[in-house]
């Protein structure tokens, strides 16, 4: 299919090795969507610790089972569970979350008061997010007015127009669609444990996966709308507004426990209608900052469990989110901020003395303060983003006109019409192929944090040894008489047209 012209032997061994050495970087890229995996095996084992969390406690009164099917099946995902978490790529925390894991199923098995059983699911799943990097929140405000098309397109012909089951297509199902508009149910759900459910689905059920139909951004949406069932609109104009990420991580029993039963009719009505807000670096870095406030304030009160929960979401919810921006302008200062995160995060779960746990919460916020002004600083405005990625494109498109017309020109002069169909064939395939790329990128590959990072280095790795192995190729045609061999072996003659 390719037909190349080695002037030496010299130069064919030396573009063997070339090519071996291109074969690295593609079998990266290709062990990256390995890797890419562990987010979303990570976000299946956050969904099962939310089910049982939610579904457990009315399973069991008293150490006795009161619904044995249902607690037959919390068995079956506490297993399911152990399995998942055992498959996740190796990790520092991957031990103490098997070892946490088996708690749990022993604290199923010998029936533990319900209450104390989702702790632990929430408290387990705030680890896990942790150690693999499981965003909780969506990047764009949900939309519940296009949530409620979607709804009926996909939801409604087994849950009903109104969310009370009773959709045609649930009758006589086994265990029968889930009434949305139980608030007690409704309760013990977040925002992301719905959105999980619409992508995952669950396993035993009719409630299928709506992955393939429903991107992500469509599933947040379809989420709030769903969460309105249970909410009253009016109450929304509370004297509290939540971030968004607190909307979408907390349950209503969680602001009903942490902030009083006054406090949770406006968090419902919050979370059905996200209130509109600008999600870049001043805003996710203030969060950071005033969730950890908040977790300080929770440690204080005694409250261990709520003080690291806060924590986590201080790191996902905010922090994380600008840190391949910071690692742009100042790696260091990145590294150091992650490590006086962990640090405060550490000191929680090992209980030390407030007054330790403060000065380490002060030595992490000096360096958000650093991070904040650094990425503050670094802003481009839309005017100048825009110029800049037009001159990208017109210096890749020029480079990409020079050749084309170099070569067609060539053709031309020597009498090649039929070679010209060929290129003009070949910029063509390289225009679909540039939209299959991004489509494969967009809605194939899901990958998060560290792997996406890891992403992007296996692919600046492999188009600098493209260009190296181009270099090469080019050199060994440096004599005049050498390329115009090559020309007409290859182009000219029909065979490397294809190449």
């Amino acid at each position: 299919m390719f037909s190349f012209v080695f002037p030496s032997r010299l130069a064919m061994n030396s573009r063997s090795r070339l090519l071996a050495w291109l074969l690295w970087p593609m079998l990266a890229l290709c062990s990256t969507v390995v890797l890419a995996e562990s987010p979303a095996e990570a976000g299946k084992a956050l969904h099962l610790l939310d089910y049982i969390g939610a579904d457990y406690p009315p399973t069991v009164r008293d150490g006795k089972v009161i619904d044995d099917g249902e607690y037959r099946e919390q068995q079956e995902f506490s297993a399911v569970l152990a399995d998942l978490v055992k498959g996740l790529s190796a990790n520092a925390e991957q031990n103490a979350l098997e070892q946490g894991v088996q708690a749990l199923r022993q604290a199923i098995d010998q029936r533990q008061e319900g209450a104390a059983v989702a702790k632990q699911a929430r408290q387990l799943g705030a680890r896990l997010a942790v150690a693999y990097e499981v965003s909780q929140a969506p990047v764009i405000t949900p939309d519940p007015a296009r949530g409620a098309s979607l709804y009926a397109q996909n939801c409604s012909i087994c849950h009903g127009d109104t969310g009370a089951g009773d959709g045609p297509a649930g009758v006589g199902l086994e265990p029968a669609p889930a009434d949305l508009r139980n608030a007690e149910r409704l309760d013990q759900l977040s925002l992301y444990d719905l959105y999980n459910t619409l992508g995952l689905g669950i396993d035993g059920t009719e409630m299928p996966s709506f992955a393939d139909q429903l991107d992500e951004r469509q599933r947040w949406d379809v989420a709030a709308y769903i969460a309105s069932f249970s909410a009253n609109p009016q109450a929304a104009k509370g004297d509290k507004t939540w971030n968004l990420a607190d909307l979408a991580r907390q349950t209503p029993a969680e602001v009903a426990a942490n902030e009083g039963a006054a406090s949770v009719e406006a968090f419902r009505a919050q979370r059905a209608q996200p209130p509109q807000a600008k999600r870049g670096p001043a805003q996710l870095l203030e969060y950071t900052a005033s969730t950890l406030d908040k977790s300080l304030a929770a440690y204080r009160a005694g409250d261990h469990d709520q003080a690291y929960d806060l924590s986590v979401a201080a790191y996902l919810e905010g922090f994380e989110l600008v840190e391949s921006s910071l690692d742009n302008i100042d790696t260091q200062t990145r590294k150091d901020t992650e490590k006086s995160l962990m640090a405060y995060r550490q000191s929680l779960q090992d209980g030390l003395p407030v007054a330790q746990a403060e000065q380490r919460l002060a030595e992490a916020k000096v360096k958000l303060d650093q991070a904040s002004k650094l990425l503050g600083s670094d802003g481009l405005s839309w005017s100048l983003s825009y110029i800049s990625g037009l001159l990208i494109l017109l210096r890749e498109g020029l480079e990409a006109i020079l050749v084309l017309a170099a070569i067609l020109a060539f053709l031309r002069n020597t009498g090649q019409q039929s070679a010209v169909r060929s290129v003009n064939i070949g910029w063509g395939l390289a225009l679909v192929a540039g939209f299959a790329t991004w489509a494969v990128a967009a809605y194939v590959i899901d990958v998060g944090g560290a792997q996406r990072e890891l992403l992007e280095g296996c692919t600046a790795l492999f188009a600098s040894v493209m260009v190296l192995w181009l270099g090469v190729w080019m050199h060994d045609r440096r004599h005049a008489a050498a390329w115009q061999d090559y020309i007409k072996s290859s182009l000219v003659s029909g065979g490397g047209r294809f190449g």
